[in-house]
């Protein structure tokens, strides 16, 4: 291995998983039921009609996967608590069965020396708190807290990093803007609250965990680059619009203590959405956390809607669904660049954009540690007659996020972890069932793993603190 292939001393590799997305199990040790349970049973809602009742029944196979990850040669894995299963409706006692999941899935990390990185809100949210108002209720922010204190009285001593919400974008964007995920709400009345309702959980949950334990506390954002298709002037605005929305709505209350004034601007002009926001919101929201996680999956080229045909004459292309929804609220729309490659969730494959983020976020927001803590490739794979799942695609994608998240490196930001999403093929949300993102295959009806060829590349990544050389 030559030198510029190698990564710092201690650099912490791992993969992610969600805890609705794979543990199933949904009736057990107590468990209630989440936004995701109801949305997914909810005809329509998902592809197939797919749900996580079963999944890859971590649940059961808890031994089996962390068998997994002690041969993969994981250094971290990064796992989410489940609030229904911990608090089935959201306040009262804890579920103590709920809790001792946990406490044995972090132990058995431990014992096999790997960092366990908790994750406390990964989107399922218990279905008795959506029933009075859910992210657009302050007092969701507020059980959060009391959740946030279960957990960590109870694995405290054994969590290496906190991370407290998950995307808080998909939750308020998806789940209560467009109603593409659970709870499957519309309006941008109730995304911007969310959002904001969202971020002050972080900032509770915060407090409660700088009180409780003394491990590192961060958030994670999903976050990417958003390129305007022309130099027009009208582009150049929406794609900062969209901009504002993905990154600058949820990094600008963190670093600075306050929301863009465009945002502001934007949204108040339609309805009063910030309306949310009461004293001393903002600075608990901005308190310092230790680290930040970026979840990282694709760049967006965007135009204004009113110059589609533009923008296709200049070799882009354009789907009709993306003139609803976010795009329609931000008057922006995403176009495709046709010589890029795509993944089965037909995001296209730019490394460069994660380096691209990292180092904004160095130059424009923090110098706290950043974790690259989701990254990976949906691809349509498939079992061979050999037994064996060839998933080229996926290492091809891996190793040149990878290679990106160095280049970061070496540009001086201070990048401390990976995070390949995900160990396991597992429900994809929305997309149930139609693309698998593990780097081992779960065959669901039995839930026998098979490792694809990416989990021997991926282990050879960790052996050797880098990219191996090319074969």
């Amino acid at each position: 291995m030559t030198g510029d292939r190698s990564f710092p001393d201690g650099f912490l590799w791992g993969a992610a998983t969600a805890a609705y997305q794979i543990e199933g199990a949904v009736s057990e040790g107590g468990r209630g039921p989440s936004i995701w349970d109801t949305f997914s049973h909810t005809p329509g809602r998902t592809f197939n009609g797919d749900d996580g009742d079963v999944t890859c029944q971590h649940y059961r196979f808890i031994d089996d996967d962390l068998e997994l990850m002690k041969q993969l040669g994981l250094r971290a894995y990064r796992f989410s608590i489940a609030w229904p299963r911990v608090q089935p409706d959201g306040k009262g006692p804890a579920n103590q069965p709920g809790l001792d999941f946990y406490r044995r899935l972090v132990a058995g990390l431990r014992d096999r020396g790997m960092v366990p990185v908790a994750t406390l809100y990964h989107w399922d949210l218990p279905q008795a708190l959506e029933d009075v108002g859910g992210w657009t209720a302050r007092d969701t922010a507020e059980r959060f807290a009391d959740y946030a204190a279960m957990a960590a009285e109870a694995l405290a001593d054994d969590v290496g990093m906190w991370i407290t919400l998950n995307e808080p974008w998909c939750s308020s964007w998806l789940g209560y803007g467009t109603g593409e995920h659970a709870p499957g709400r519309t309006g941008t009345d109730l995304s911007v609250p969310a959002a904001h309702n969202l971020l002050l959980a972080h900032a509770r949950g915060t407090e409660v965990l700088r009180r409780e334990t003394k491990a590192p506390v961060g958030i994670t954002l999903n976050l990417g680059p958003k390129i305007p298709g022309s130099t027009h002037d009208l582009d150049v605005a929406a794609a900062r619009r969209a901009d504002g929305a993905l990154n600058r709505l949820f990094l600008d209350p963190l670093f600075r203590g306050a929301y863009p004034e465009d945002m502001v601007r934007l949204f108040s002009g339609q309805r009063p959405t910030f309306d949310a926001v009461e004293p001393g919101d903002l600075s608990a929201i901005s308190q310092p956390i230790d680290f930040l996680g970026v979840n990282y999956y694709h760049t967006d080229v965007v135009v204004d809607p009113g110059r589609l045909s533009e923008a296709r004459a200049a070799g882009y292309c354009a789907s009709p669904q993306e003139d609803t929804g976010e795009g329609a609220a931000l008057r922006a729309v995403t176009v495709g660049r046709p010589a890029l490659t795509r993944t089965a969730t037909d995001w296209e494959v730019d490394p460069a954009g994660l380096t691209d983020i990292l180092v904004r976020l160095r130059d424009e927001y923090t110098r706290a540690p950043l974790y690259v803590t989701e990254n990976g490739s949906a691809q349509h794979d498939y079992m061979g007659p050999d037994g064996v799942v060839h998933d080229a695609a996926r290492i091809s994608y891996i190793r040149e996020h990878v290679q990106a998240a160095k280049d970061a490196i070496d540009q001086g930001v201070d990048v401390r972890g990976y995070f390949i999403w995900s160990l396991l093929d597992n429900f994809e949300w929305a997309k149930g069932y139609a693309m698998r993102f593990g780097l081992v295959w779960v065959d669901y009806p039995t839930g026998r793993r098979t490792p694809k060829d990416s989990f021997g590349w991926y282990r050879r990544v960790i052996a050797g603190n880098g990219l191996p050389e090319p074969d």
